[in-house]
């Protein structure tokens, strides 16, 4: 089946670029017509790039990886936020904090002031042992910080993929991913830059009804990938999929139980010829009884002869 519909982009607005004065050349190829000073984006097109998108989205959850969802503008805000709340994954939909993947290590820290400040009880000023002008600035101070990292509370590493909608806008983040080497699946208007993005989605970024249905898809892709997730850990036990990198003491634990496993079917095969000589063994008294009988029969022929 069919990830989206022809119907369902024509009825969001995908097909809908920008003015055709303002456009980016690079974006040519994904150029259907031009109407009424607009340019139209090629939606048969864009269904194959969101097929491609979506395997490639489905198959990173899958194997252990993460997706951040971006998106400041405020068309995109509310479906950033609640598409990526539906399946679990961070998310940025305020400002982009300069150095958010390239000085992770720094961001870390203040999400871990966050969750300091999220133990205080700012109810009770007994109980708290500060004043109230005390409490009044660690409450400021935690209102800020859940505004620009409150998506992303619980990420403990650079995601595996990064799902942005306007380039252009969110270009500081696609410039910080590209350093990383992290892949960028984006939403491309016609003023945008096809060779900043890795996993193209040609497409409307302005109209709140088209970056709802492309971000839904996307996140349809990520529940699906961890619904895959879900069924390879059952039968793995627990082994992570090769597309995530193993920390040391992670590979130390993965081959120690590889050892154990392999040296298991080796101590059985080990045992086995142990067993079969025993059982074999009145098979090879046969051959000696054969051989006493034709000594017995050869003094009684010399006998009958004398």
């Amino acid at each position: 089946m069919a990830v989206v519909t022809m119907r369902e982009l024509l009825e969001s607005g995908v097909h809908f670029g920008h003015q055709t004065r303002r456009w980016n050349p690079k974006m040519k190829r994904f150029i259907f017509t031009e109407r009424n000073g607009i340019y139209i984006i090629d939606l048969l097109q864009s269904l194959s790039y969101i097929d491609r998108a979506y395997e490639f989205v489905k198959e990173t959850v899958a194997h252990g990886g993460t997706v951040m969802f971006v998106g400041t503008k405020k068309q995109a805000q509310e479906a950033i936020a609640e598409q990526a709340t539906r399946v679990g994954m961070p998310y940025v939909n305020q400002r982009w904090l300069g150095g958010m993947l390239t000085n992770f290590s720094t961001v870390y820290k203040r999400l871990q002031r966050l969750k300091e400040l999220e133990q205080i009880d700012f109810e009770d000023v007994a109980a708290s042992g500060l004043t109230k002008k005390e409490l009044l600035v660690l409450s400021r101070e935690k209102a800020k910080l859940e505004k620009t990292l409150g998506g992303i509370r619980e990420m403990q590493k650079v995601p595996s993929a990064v799902w942005i909608v306007d380039t252009k806008k969110e270009h500081i983040a696609v410039g910080e991913a590209r350093k990383l080497n992290i892949p960028v699946v984006a939403i491309l208007d016609t003023n945008c830059d096809p060779d900043e993005v890795d996993y193209k989605i040609p497409g409307n970024d302005d109209a709140i009804r088209s970056v709802t249905l492309l971000t839904r898809v996307i996140a349809d892709a990520v529940a699906e990938g961890l619904i895959s997730r879900s069924g390879v850990a059952t039968e793995g036990k627990g082994e992570k999929a090769a597309g995530e990198p193993l920390a040391e003491w992670e590979r130390d634990l993965l081959e120690g139980e590889k050892k154990a496993e392999e040296a298991a079917p080796a101590a059985a095969e080990g045992e086995k010829p142990a067993e079969a000589p025993a059982e074999e063994a009145p098979a090879e008294e046969a051959p000696a009884a054969e051989a006493e009988k034709p000594a017995e029969a050869a003094p009684a022929a010399e006998a009958e002869q004398a």
